[in-house]
């Protein structure tokens, strides 16, 4: 599918990952690209930052009535074309804590309902707009949603969070097969270690050594590279129902 003209929705698109995305879709042409991130993001200014092309509508992904507020607003600018899903959180949890105590429930049902129900609230609103467009390029839509190379070797503590993205990765060939009728192609890219937020929160010490684990190149993702694959999706329509490791060969250690 061609980007040039579209409109699209990221969400998360606030930070990390989702702004690389917005910025890459901006690039490459797009009409208008609606960020959805929650309240208290900085989707706000960094929508004013980015141009009139750029819109930002609070919403947690698990929140329908929010969600179709932020496909009401990207439709305002033409058809919804595509949808690239970056919104997520992780929280360490532990089978048994070190007081002897059981995991917390609360905290896995939390990361599971925001990963993996959120994912699917998106991925079902989204499709349901798409399926009313015209094809364009043989595709009527596009969504990219975001795992992680946890979903195939999470690390001890990541239960939550590896059990949520590897639902994800279960989703994606399913979802493929469901929407092929309706002309909507679902991938998922599953990223390694890479610079975000949250792991610019790390000492210097900690950051050298996560980017020495991934056999080369050997240093941390740069977020525009995640941009760059899922821009790669959109235009190439044989891609479909995969999940695409992008991590530089790296498998992830019990710790």
């Amino acid at each position: 599918m061609e980007i040039n003209g579209i409109s699209a929705v990221v969400t998360g698109g606030a930070s990390g990952l989702g702004l690389a995305t917005v910025r890459r879709l901006l690039k490459e042409g797009a009409a208008s690209v609606t960020i959805a991130d929650l309240e208290s993001s900085d989707g706000k200014a960094v929508a004013e930052d980015l141009g009139d092309r750029v819109r930002f509508v609070p919403a947690d992904v698990r929140d329908t009535d929010a969600m179709n507020q932020v496909f009401d607003t990207a439709e305002e600018a033409g058809p919804l074309r595509v949808v690239v899903h970056c919104a997520g959180r992780g929280g360490p949890v532990r089978l048994v804590g070190k007081d002897g105590a059981p995991g917390s429930l609360e905290t896995y049902a939390e990361i599971v309902q925001i990963n993996l129900v959120g994912s699917f609230n998106v991925l079902r609103l989204a499709a349901a707009r798409m399926a009313s467009n015209e094809p364009t390029d043989g595709d009527r839509g596009v969504c990219i949603l975001t795992a992680s190379v946890a979903a195939f070797e999470g690390q001890i503590g990541q239960i939550p969070y590896a059990s949520s993205k590897a639902g994800i990765v279960g989703m994606t060939i399913v979802a493929a097969r469901d929407l092929a009728s309706k002309q909507i192609r679902v991938c998922t890219i599953a990223p390694g270690t890479f610079e975000t937020p949250l792991l610019a929160r790390l000492s210097d010490d900690v950051r050298s050594s996560l980017a020495a684990t991934v056999p080369h190149p050997s240093r941390l993702g740069d977020a525009d590279e995640y941009a760059r694959l899922a821009t790669a999706i959109i235009d190439n329509g044989m891609l479909n129902g995969e999940t695409i490791r992008l991590d530089g060969a790296i498998r992830m250690a019990p710790r």
